[in-house]
């Protein structure tokens, strides 16, 4: 059994990213999108933690949270998100010899980062906003609705037109 070294810092900044089983492009749904709008709204309520920024794309998501002072526990957070998101779909959940319970939706691991300071937080925060660009989804940060970008742009943090539009050939334009 591999055993994962996780980082344990007390009321940390963590970037994640958390990927569908076999990338299957579950978050077109609406109902999938909506499952984990509510069991984070009910995770939020049991366990306390801050989201930074948060971004869906089809068939992952990349989050940053700052947890609370004196919280390490991350780990149990995505699991019962996980979980949560499972159930609000009626999804099977089916129990394999030797393993946990699995329901067949997301990869068993999510990738984390612990943010070391105000430099790293900014890269990884523009890399989150920046992805469904980077992926092709949309030519400008703006055009994508799963993102917590337009939070962000009504709070003063972004501009609405932050890092431009991207042209079919790569370039950026103003």
């Amino acid at each position: 059994m591999s055993r994962y070294i996780r980082c344990r810092q007390a009321g940390g900044r963590f970037f994640f990213t958390v990927v569908a089983e076999q990338r299957r492009p579950i978050f077109t749904n609406a109902a999938f999108r909506q499952a984990l709008h509510d069991s984070i709204v009910t995770l939020r309520r049991q366990q306390a933690f801050e989201v930074n920024a948060w971004v869906l794309l089809p068939d992952h998501m990349h989050c940053i949270w700052t947890l609370p002072e004196n919280d390490t526990d991350y780990s149990s957070r995505w699991g019962k998100i996980k979980a949560g998101v499972s159930k609000r779909i009626g999804a099977v959940v089916t129990a394999r010899p030797g393993r946990r319970y699995e329901s067949g939706i997301w990869q068993r691991r999510f990738w984390e980062h612990r943010i070391r300071d105000d430099s790293d937080y900014q890269r990884h925060m523009d890399y989150l906003l920046f992805n469904p660009v980077k992926h092709g989804l949309v030519a400008r940060v703006a055009d994508w609705p799963y993102s917590s970008f337009h939070r962000l742009v009504r709070d003063g943090v972004y501009p609405l037109d932050w890092a431009g539009v991207c042209t079919m050939d790569g370039d950026f334009g103003e």
